[in-house]
């Protein structure tokens, strides 16, 4: 699906009906693994002022799946209008929201599960025609990505939590330490950012369009937990050259002196991941930093970090046929040789892991494992539309926000995508953020 001329019409419905129930269901059964391993009491909790209740996701989840494929797509009455404003993300920020008369872990339980019982039933009969919400299933895999985009908040939330290990999963494969090129050449030259073909896609990741770039360097992995701490052992977080001015301020005002989660203990750095206290894996993409960590990284290696138009190239651009893939590994939908996504393990894999997945200028671990901060502003393309509503993107776009690229471990497949783009403040680290570097070249 993948043709600028599909439609409906020429897909196979069945096989488009399997694909928005199957995405469904795992995003579901993601959000009950997440919301069943701990107790009420802890469903209820916030662990964090950055971060929102367990029962307010699960009970949102629910809210938004009601608003859009049984209200809007359907045209059935309201099952609950008298919640919609408990669960409108825009009316209550995070830090209010255990204050609000939420519905209580059972009774968000059975809402969300009565909302999903009448979507299966609309799936089983919908024409995916109509209306450009409706075409292709669109609504369907816009629902699907935003659970899955709030599975991934509640791990932030669990990663946050204090207490015995909640959830468990296999570490990823060892592979040998790699010992290929540190960095790849990208030539210069345009290509063609964003889509206009992708039927899943949201409205900031398009229209196409040609976008030139400079010839630069990629760092081949993202930075690893031993790169970064040479950094520390320098000084990095001592010495004011490397950072910003926002940036040394904030280094300062909050004592910061290490990524997230991280402190030094009888003469070793741990971490702490999920429960669990761990000596700090020097293979591992570092992650839990922010941009101006990551920004002020860069200065001290004397690279930086690149343009998030550089970072699309490196990870989409075949120069033999000069196409964008929808992967860097071509446009086949990712599988688990490909890249670390979706919740299968609770860490990122060793740099230089998944070599199925590289791009074909040989640039690893573009997709999963950690999000990477680019140095660009969240700006809108050229031609840019708000699609479906305003407040999904356009409301956001501006200098207060930093664009990340690739994914995490925390990301499913269906809410990642060589064009998908995710935005935060420069502070924020609790995300499973890490980040690559770059410097300009010459062919």
């Amino acid at each position: 699906m993948t043709d600028a001329d599909t439609t409906v019409d020429d897909i196979d419905i069945e096989a488009l009906r399997e694909r928005a129930l199957t995405t469904l269901t795992t995003a579901r059964d993601r959000t009950t693994l997440l919301t069943s391993c701990v107790d009420e009491p802890e469903l209820t909790a916030q662990v964090s002022p950055l971060m929102s209740p367990l029962v307010w996701d699960l009970a949102h989840i629910g809210n938004q799946e009601e608003l859009w494929l049984l209200r809007a797509v359907a045209g059935r009455d309201a099952m609950r209008p008298d919640i919609d404003g408990l669960y409108d993300a825009f009316e209550h920020p995070r830090s209010e929201r255990p204050s609000l008369p939420l519905l209580p872990p059972a009774e968000a339980r059975q809402y969300a599960a009565e909302v999903r019982g009448r979507v299966t039933d609309v799936l089983e009969s919908h024409a995916f025609r109509g209306t450009r919400l409706t075409e292709l299933g669109f609504a369907f895999g816009m629902v699907a990505q935003h659970e899955q985009q709030h599975d991934e908040t509640m791990l932030i939330t669990h990663q946050l939590r204090t207490g015995p290990q909640a959830l468990t999963a296999p570490d990823p494969e060892p592979v040998p330490l790699y010992t290929g090129p540190p960095e790849v050449l990208v030539p210069g030259g345009p290509f063609t950012m964003g889509t206009s073909t992708e039927p899943w896609a949201l409205d900031n990741e398009k229209p196409a369009h040609r976008r030139e770039v400079a010839p630069f360097y990629i760092d081949t992995t993202p930075v690893t937990n031993g790169a970064y701490l040479a950094f520390i052992e320098d000084g990095g977080y001592d010495d004011p050259r490397w950072w910003t001015k926002e940036g040394w301020a904030h280094v300062r005002r909050n004592s910061l002196t290490a990524p997230g989660f991280w402190r030094r203990e009888a003469g070793q750095w741990l971490r702490r991941r999920f429960g669990v206290t761990e000596v700090v894996p020097l293979d591992e993409p570092v992650v839990h930093v922010c941009w101006y960590e990551a920004d002020a990284y860069a200065r001290w290696a004397g690279r930086r970090l690149p343009t998030e138009a550089e970072w699309e190239k490196a990870a989409r651009h075949d120069p033999t046929n000069d196409r964008s893939m929808r992967y860097p590994w071509g446009d086949a939908d990712p599988a688990p040789e490909h890249a670390n996504l979706g919740q299968r393990h609770l860490r990122p894999a060793p740099a230089g892991s998944y070599p199925a997945g590289e791009s074909p200028l040989g640039v690893r671990q573009l997709i999963g494992d950690v999000w990477e901060w680019t140095s660009s502003d969240f700006l809108p393309y050229p031609g840019f539309k708000a699609f479906p509503y305003k407040e999904y993107s356009e409301v956001f776009f501006g200098p207060e926000y930093k664009v990340l690229r690739g994914g995490s471990f925390a990301v499913d497949e269906v809410a990642c995508r060589g064009t998908f783009r995710n935005w935060d403040y420069p502070i924020r680290r609790q995300i499973f953020s890490g980040f690559r570097t770059a410097r300009s070249g010459a062919v």
